[in-house]
């Protein structure tokens, strides 16, 4: 693949590795997960986390480092909804700084140091957290907030709070699926399904038999049941519930609701994919089921090099996590 010399190009798929973002995690079972980043893939454990990134020079970048729960760090985390912002807002953290390796390892050679820590000073953590929450807020509240007012405006039956609301939803959908779409044709963000698509093959064949090799790897499905879209899905459809009841008429008290709402959300979110997740049953095949759908779209086959850096990753966050005596357990 060829390495730009702009670090830009390397970076057209934050939006969408953000957005794909949310990691599920339990406090009686440890629902891990990973994420696919610039040319590699991260992987978490209850308490540590590894990325792996294929350098320009074809050699592995590798960082790993301890994690705290939230819950073990604030008791109040770990209460029912209140959880749930907690392991996401954590999430959102080590998300942006394996990107943030990522970007970095990819555009290296083979004198950087591997098995280095992921460093990030406190402010460029906060900038690029706020960054990502501004792409949020600005494309899937405002946006369609501000589309199905224009509607309102030509169409009497959309002046009705119900109906507008519902308008509002059914809009946020359609950019989310059409966001994901238009940047499933770039180059750039192929090569990161690629990467997405090795993260669950590596993911299932861990699970099957604890095999860590290409072959078992290359032999499991691309398609995993807890990837992060099922989440996000999820959080949109309970989005929309929420805001059929929300009374305002004007923009600025709309756009205040939906973004006062955001926490309680994401906290209730959480709960039903917690408890779907636990039942085994038809409520998780329901919840599930439309994420799988997405992966047609979020995950491509890999290669056998991008196998072998999702193992990495994942063989680097077990390493880690068997020095605290904990048992690596993925989603």
């Amino acid at each position: 693949m060829d390495f730009p010399a702009k670090v830009w190009r390397r970076l057209d798929g934050w939006a969408a590795r953000l957005t794909l973002l949310p990691v599920l995690q339990a406090s009686e079972e440890a629902l891990m997960g990973g994420q696919a980043v610039i040319e590699g893939v991260m992987m978490r454990a209850p308490h540590s986390y590894a990325v792996a990134v294929r350098r320009a020079s074809g050699e592995l970048g590798v960082a790993a480092d301890f994690l705290e729960r939230p819950a073990e760090k604030h008791r109040w985390l770990g209460w029912p909804v209140l959880r749930g912002l907690g392991v996401l807002g954590q999430a959102l953290v080590v998300g942006v700084r394996a990107l943030r390796y990522s970007a970095e390892q990819a555009m290296e050679g083979p004198e950087t140091q591997p098995k280095k820590k992921t460093e990030m000073s406190p402010w460029a953590l906060t900038l690029n957290v706020a960054l990502s929450l501004a792409f949020f807020i600005a494309f899937y509240k405002f946006l369609p907030l501000y589309m199905a007012t224009l509607l309102s405006r030509h169409y009497r039956a959309a002046k009705n709070i119900f109906v507008f609301n519902l308008l509002d939803g059914i809009l946020r959908l359609a950019l989310f699926f059409g966001f994901l779409w238009l940047i499933s044709q770039m180059k750039d963000i192929q090569r990161v399904f690629e990467y997405h698509g090795a993260e669950h093959k590596v993911v299932w064949a861990y699970e099957k038999g604890g095999k860590l090799d290409v072959e078992s790897a290359r032999a499991c499905s691309r398609f995993h049941p807890r990837c992060g879209t099922s989440f996000l899905l999820v959080v949109m459809v309970i989005a929309l519930i929420f805001y059929l009841f929300i009374p305002f008429h004007s923009f600025a008290g709309r756009l205040a609701a939906r973004i006062a709402l955001l926490p309680a959300i994401v906290g209730v979110s959480y709960e039903f994919i917690r408890y779907a997740a636990k039942s085994k049953g038809t409520l998780w095949k329901w919840a599930s089921a439309p994420g799988l759908w997405l992966q047609r779209i979020t995950t491509r086959e890999p290669d056998t090099r991008q196998l072998e850096t999702a193992i990495q990753a994942l063989e680097s966050a077990l390493e880690l996590e068997k020095q605290r005596g904990g048992e690596l357990v993925v989603a």
